[in-house]
């Protein structure tokens, strides 16, 4: 059964749901054009929608916080597309509108202001030579291996004196980058900058990027429960919770890149057999600004106010890839915090961006927006933009992994563009 809040007095309050947590969720695959969002159940478990399932084939070739579950995308895709309509993201993130877009042969448009995103984006959605990808994949482990598993590290063996900044004891050189020298051990960072190196000699070059920089997450020096939010290296041993043991930071690097390459290369093949040919087209840029072609709706969970960094929590990333930086363009930055003052320019930014994404889709076409609005700023964000309001829905969310809380709850705001007369 549906149930309405209890102060639900008037017509805009009847149309937010909160649905029973008891009741058996949607199965995604059984949503039509035809299912009434007030039958729709998205209250998932853990025993429901285990990680493996919520984290499938791409959805997990690099860690990203702040991500919605492909579930949730794949009901509202059924509900409203249909195949060769266009979908549009304005915060593309880690990129799971685009990757469920195209398995159901739509197309997908997605925007993001970081370079690092388009990265993921790009990596996740490419039609690969997959023979080509395996080939490449074991020979820059074997020769980052060769190079770097020997007591001598023979990456310096024979380099020139550029490279090594003139030593000629193997030792490894500077790298002029402070993140760098104080983030990883020395052999750590010999062996994720062999790799970086050895990257360019391949035509998989983005691919192998995202396993590097996977690989960079991993092997900071930091304690192995705290990968999301580092604050300091982390040199000395220490008492781990996560395995009830005394802990040695990570000195070496090479496990991290063997093993998530060999992942990476797993979860590309096995998207291979799901995805379709439905363009996907990535957009390094301001959504507020951008322009976004004509298309049939929007899918998208657009960062929370005041809550993450999305630059900072992948600093290893820019740091090693030399990525350009436009954290000072984040929308609702954690560094901005949540004062009235911040969520203020954040509710004067959000609606910048969807005025100009609203601008873009065809009469008819819906705007799906997955927000954790424990402010309630969505109703005047979004009320403004000439809209019809269908349902605002608010979903029960499982914190499955981390230390952060165990539980909160995001609202989906639907609404639809005013068809012509």
């Amino acid at each position: 059964m549906t149930l309405l809040a209890p102060e639900a007095r008037t017509n805009e309050e009847a149309r937010v749901r909160l649905y029973d947590t008891e009741a058996e969720p949607t199965r995604p695959e059984s949503v039509t054009p035809d299912t009434p969002l007030g039958h729709l159940r998205l209250n998932w478990t853990e025993r429901q929608l285990p990680e493996r399932t919520r984290t499938k084939h791409v959805h997990r070739l690099h860690p990203y916080l702040g991500k919605y579950i492909p579930q949730l995308v794949e009901v509202f895709l059924r509900k409203y597309f249909r195949p060769g309509l266009t979908v549009i993201d304005p915060f593309a993130g880690s990129g799971t509108t685009l990757v469920q877009a195209n398995e159901h042969d739509i197309h997908a448009v997605g925007c993001d202001i970081s370079e690092f995103n388009i990265l993921i984006g790009t990596v996740k959605t490419r039609q690969y030579d997959l023979p080509l990808l395996q080939r490449e994949v074991h020979d820059i482990l074997d020769e980052t291996r060769r190079r770097t598993q020997t007591t001598t590290h023979s990456l310096f063996n024979g380099a020139s004196p550029a490279e090594t900044n003139g030593s000629t004891n193997g030792s490894l050189p500077r790298t002029g980058n402070t993140y760098l020298e104080q983030w990883f051990a020395e052999d750590a960072r010999r062996e994720l900058l062999t790799f970086r190196e050895l990257i360019e000699f391949y035509e998989n070059k983005d691919f192998l990027r995202l396993v590097l920089c996977r690989a960079a997450r991993s092997a900071r020096l930091t304690t192995h429960f705290d990968l999301d939010f580092p604050k300091r290296p982390t040199t000395e041993p220490y008492s781990c919770y996560k395995h009830s043991r005394i802990c040695q930071p990570t000195k070496t690097a090479f496990k991290f890149l063997n093993r998530y390459a060999l992942d990476g290369l797993r979860r590309v093949t096995s998207y291979a057999q799901l995805r379709t040919a439905a363009e996907v087209s990535l957009v390094h840029g301001d959504s507020r600004s951008v322009e976004f072609p004509a298309a049939n709706g929007v899918i998208t969970s657009p960062p929370y106010v005041g809550l993450i960094d999305y630059h900072e929590q992948h600093r290893y990333a820019y740091e090693l890839l030399g990525l350009e930086d436009n954290s000072p363009k984040e929308i609702g930055p954690a560094s901005n915090g949540q004062s009235r003052k911040a969520k203020a320019r954040y509710v004067e930014d959000m609606k910048a961006v969807f005025r100009n994404v609203s601008a873009s889709l065809l009469p008819g076409s819906p705007l799906v927006v997955v927000a954790g609005d424990n402010h309630n700023l969505y109703p005047n964000i979004l009320g403004d933009l000439g809209l019809r309001h269908e349902e605002t829905l608010k979903r029960h969310v499982n914190r499955r992994t981390g230390r952060r809380g165990t539980e909160f709850y995001e609202s989906i705001f639907i609404y639809t563009k005013e068809r012509a007369g």
